[in-house]
């Protein structure tokens, strides 16, 4: 018989142990134990996203009731301890006494039979006393409480405080652990009644749909069980992609018969939205470093059926002379610290460091000065990132503009909490025709 709790504990292992990124671990997770009913797998999603993303409040809370420091812990017992008390304060269905009994009955399966004694001790007092539970002083100590209420790193809580202010800062912080949807881009072509009889196929599996805001094609998706049983998606007429992303082809305003390059493409949300726009018209290059994911977008590909796309291994450092002044739109989704994308990858705000952010928009730099020369004269070059820096967004595009022949036409910034989406920043830079 399969423990649940015991796959949850494998995974917390996988990700805050061993430094494997969440998102590949829910998916094998999730694909290996396919057989199990909706409600198992819920369950080692909900728990093992929540703790991950809840892990410095965990930390905070059991540091607040544990003589032994969680980070002097065992790597076991410390994951252990993180999920249990991720279920006695988010998961209102399980008794709290459940909760121990299984913590108690993992460690000693695990071989840490001496330390259950101190695991079932403090995870009681923590039931017993979590009403009473002490957080840093709002008023006081403004920057430590928003970061164990809302477990995120002091010096992102810093940075957003010093460009957001308190209130959308706080915005941010709640939307970025708020319920993120599954998004879908119904394909364009479909006439009103493919795409409502699509619609309801898609309601007809339990899955409730809406529409979002400004995009026709666009929907949000609740109680999906698994991405691939969703009717339309193995004919290529429905495709995952968060609003934010489909928001920057919408600012990049494609045409048909256009030759595009996506410089940075994976998985290929946006390159194959541009091909869709185009009524397989036109062509799109799309491009990233590695093969794996050069496969993956090609898997994208034929599963849409479009023929004016094509993927290929190709590093964006480096220049393509053959083509050099031949695009009419590059489409440049650069390599970004990810901070926009916390609420659905919650390990990043615990990789990404203050440094990464200069080094990555150092990167960018790099990259834009080879890819600015794919763009023709009058051509239009897309700049966007899934960050909310300064220095990787605006401060980048303000140098660009600087160096090269171009002028901006919009600016956009996409905020969760604000907006129903992730983060995103997007600027359409034309190039100066002289």
């Amino acid at each position: 018989m399969v423990n649940t709790r015991e796959i949850v504990l494998d995974c917390i292992m996988e990700i805050l142990e061993k430094k494997q990124y969440s998102h590949y671990v829910m998916k094998q997770v999730l694909d290996k134990y396919g057989y199990l009913d909706k409600q198992e797998r819920s369950f080692i999603k909900r728990v093992t996203e929540g703790t991950v993303e809840r892990c410095l409040e965990m930390d905070y809370i059991i540091n607040s009731f544990s003589k032994v420091p969680v980070k002097k812990m065992k790597p076991l017992i410390r994951s252990l301890m993180r999920m249990s008390v991720y279920q006695l304060l988010y998961m209102d269905s399980i008794p709290d006494s459940a909760v121990c009994n299984e913590a108690v009955k993992l460690a000693n399966k695990r071989g840490f039979s001496p330390l259950k004694g101190f695991v079932n001790g403090v995870l009681r007092n923590i039931a017993r006393n979590k009403e009473k539970i002490e957080y840093p002083d709002r008023e006081k100590e403004p920057v430590s409480y928003l970061s164990v209420v809302y477990s995120m790193p002091e010096w992102i809580v810093e940075m957003w405080l010093s460009r957001f202010g308190g209130e959308k800062t706080e915005q941010i912080l709640k939307g970025l652990l708020s319920g993120r949807p599954v998004t879908i881009r119904l394909e364009e072509g479909l006439s009103s009644k493919e795409k409502e009889e699509l619609l309801q196929k898609i309601t007809c599996e339990g899955i409730e749909t809406e529409q979002v805001q400004g995009l026709p094609y666009a929907y949000r998706l609740k109680n999906l069980d698994r991405v691939e049983t969703i009717p339309g998606f193995a004919e290529g007429l429905v495709m995952i992609q968060d609003a934010g992303s489909m928001e920057i082809i919408e600012l990049a305003d494609i045409k048909e018969d256009q030759y595009i390059i996506d410089v940075c493409g994976a998985p290929g949300g946006k390159a194959l939205h541009a091909a869709g726009k185009m009524k397989n018209t036109g062509f799109v290059t799309v491009r990233d470093i590695s093969q794996r994911k050069v496969e993956l977008m090609e898997d994208n590909i034929a599963r849409s059926g479009y023929g004016n796309i094509k993927a290929e291994v190709f590093d964006a450092t480096v220049l393509d002379e053959e083509n050099v002044e031949k695009a009419d739109v590059v489409i440049a989704d650069l390599p970004c610290s990810g901070l926009g994308v916390i609420g659905r990858k919650g390990d990043i705000k615990y990789r990404v460091t203050k440094e990464d952010v200069i080094n990555i928009a150092a990167l960018q730099q790099k990259i834009l000065s080879v890819v600015w020369q794919y763009v023709k004269p009058g051509g239009k070059l897309i700049y966007s990132t899934c960050t909310l820096t300064e220095e990787e967004n605006e401060k980048n595009t303000a140098w660009f503009l600087e160096q090269f022949p171009f002028h901006k036409e919009k600016e956009k910034t996409l905020i969760p909490g604000i907006q129903e989406t992730d983060g995103f920043y997007m600027a359409v830079l034309r190039r100066d025709r002289s």
